[in-house]
């Protein structure tokens, strides 16, 4: 029987995304291969509790949740038994949605799965680990989220944004990265440039002054 290390269930509002402010199960597995400057959930690259995986799923459904986001770390650092997961959760008429880093392939993740995937931005320190042939396995249910922590991120943003055709493929999120970046200033930027993009604040950082978390 598979089983997941998994830091914490609980049950909030999605703070970002195309789904922000839907109540939603957040499942956060532990462990991640990135260590991106910016990162607000560091307490999840280590510890954790093994679940089996009959006891997680019955675990998830008992908070008889609106739509559940598998997270991490990087959930695809456990990658068969979270796409394990995400298949019987979607085989049980759940909604269900992944963030991930892009820095893993996500070729085989369940089509009925949300991926909700990053590029990470030059600035980040792990710009060198984006898998960029992930992009091919998105389509126009699926997102691509740019955290911008500067002008040269933003800049590089636009770049990839034009270089894959991602507006025309794929839902774009550009989101300031939260205290490092004049958030009105990011907005400007998008307007002046007419982007097709979603900007995006935290807003679980707004609401609960949330420095981790959803």
């Amino acid at each position: 029987m598979s089983r997941l290390r998994i830091t914490e269930i609980f049950y909030s509002l999605q703070g970002e995304s195309s789904t922000i402010g839907k109540p939603t199960l957040f499942v956060r597995l532990t462990g991640c291969p990135l260590r991106c400057v910016w990162c607000d959930t560091e307490y999840a690259f280590t510890g954790g509790e093994y679940w089996e995986m009959n006891d997680l799923v019955a675990k998830i459904e008992s908070y008889n949740p609106q739509h559940i986001c598998v997270t991490g770390g990087e959930p695809l650092a456990q990658k068969k038994p979270c796409e394990e997961l995400m298949s019987i959760l979607c085989d049980k008429g759940y909604s269900v949605s992944i963030e991930t880093s892009g820095a893993i392939d996500v070729s085989s993740v369940d089509k009925r799965v949300t991926k909700v995937m990053d590029l990470k931005a030059p600035d980040s320190g792990e710009m060198s680990k984006n898998l960029y042939s992930n992009i091919e396995h998105l389509d126009n249910k699926d997102e691509v989220k740019f955290v911008v922590m500067s002008r040269k991120d933003y800049d590089w943003s636009k770049m990839q944004m034009d270089r894959y055709q991602l507006t025309k493929k794929t839902n774009v999120i550009v989101s300031p990265c939260f205290g490092e970046i004049n958030e009105r200033e990011l907005a400007e930027w998008i307007i002046e440039d007419n982007l097709p993009v979603r900007f995006q604040l935290q807003m679980h950082k707004i609401l609960w002054d949330d420095a981790a978390g959803h």
